[in-house]
C-alpha cells in the first residue's frame, strides 16, 4: 500500500476504535464541561483578559489529557503488527490527523459551553473560532510527537511536560494574543503575523515528527 492508503486505513482504525469504546472521549468531554462549570462557580463574572486566559488553560489541559494517550493505549503486540504492515510516516500522520479531529471537536464544544456559561461578547466570533481551530491543530501536532517520545521512555509524564514546555509556551502566547485581538474586534490584518508564526511552528513540528518518528519506531 502507498502512504496515502496506509494513512486512510490507520485513521479509519483510530476512529472506529474510539467510536466503539467512547470511554476516553466521554471522559474528556466530562472534564471540559465540569471544569468550565467549576470556573463559573468560582468566578461568576470575569474581565475579557481573564475570560480569554481561562479558556486557553482549560483547552490546554483538555489537549494534554486527550492526546497523551495516543501511544499509551497501543499494546506492544499491536505496535509490532503496525511495524510489519505500515510505514512509520503513515503511523505518525494518522495519529496527528486523528488528534486534530478530536481537538477540533473538543475545542468547538468547549467554546460553545464556555460562551454560554461565561457570557462575554466577542468582537469577532468567527475570527475567535479561527484562533480555536489553529490552537487545536497546534496542540495536536506538538503533543502527538511528545507523546510518542514519552511512550518510548516508559510513559514518563514528567518527560512529556519537559519536552512540550519550550514549544507550548510560545504557542500559548501567540494564541492568547490572536484570540484577544478577535475579542476586541480589531481589524483582521493586525493578527496576520501571529497566524503566520503559528503556521510556521506547525509545519516545523510536523516535519520534525516525520524525520524523527522512524527512529523511535525502530526501538
Amino acid at each position: 500500500m502507498n502512504l496515502l492508503t496506509q494513512v486512510k486505513v490507520l485513521l479509519h482504525k483510530e476512529i472506529v476504535l474510539e467510536w466503539r469504546s467512547k470511554y476516553a472521549l466521554n471522559g474528556i468531554l466530562l472534564y471540559v464541561v465540569s471544569t468550565i462549570f467549576v470556573c463559573y462557580l468560582s468566578f461568576k463574572q470575569t474581565s475579557g483578559v481573564i475570560w480569554n486566559a481561562l479558556f486557553w488553560i482549560i483547552l490546554l489541559f483538555a489537549a494534554i489529557n486527550a492526546i497523551s494517550k495516543s501511544f499509551v493505549q497501543e499494546s506492544k503486540g499491536r505496535q509490532l503488527y503496525y511495524y510489519t504492515i505500515a510505514s512509520p510516516q503513515a503511523v505518525i500522520i494518522s495519529k496527528i490527523i486523528y488528534n486534530i479531529l478530536l481537538m477540533l471537536v473538543l475545542g468547538s464544544l468547549a467554546l460553545l459551553v464556555y460562551g454560554i456559561v461565561f457570557r462575554n461578547p466577542l468582537g469577532d466570533p468567527l475570527y475567535y473560532f479561527l484562533a480555536v481551530v489553529l490552537g487545536s491543530i497546534s496542540f495536536s501536532t506538538v503533543f502527538t510527537m511528545v507523546s510518542a517520545i514519552a511512550s518510548k521512555a516508559g510513559n514518563n509524564g514528567t518527560l512529556m511536560a519537559i519536552l512540550s514546555f519550550p514549544v507550548i509556551i510560545p504557542l500559548l502566547i501567540l494564541l492568547i494574543k490572536l484570540s484577544k485581538n478577535a475579542m476586541d474586534g480589531l481589524d483582521r490584518s493586525v493578527s496576520l503575523d501571529e497566524i503566520g508564526v503559528l503556521a510556521a511552528i506547525n509545519i516545523i513540528v510536523i516535519t520534525v515528527s516525520l524525520l524523527l518518528f522512524p527512529f523511535l519506531w525502530r526501538e
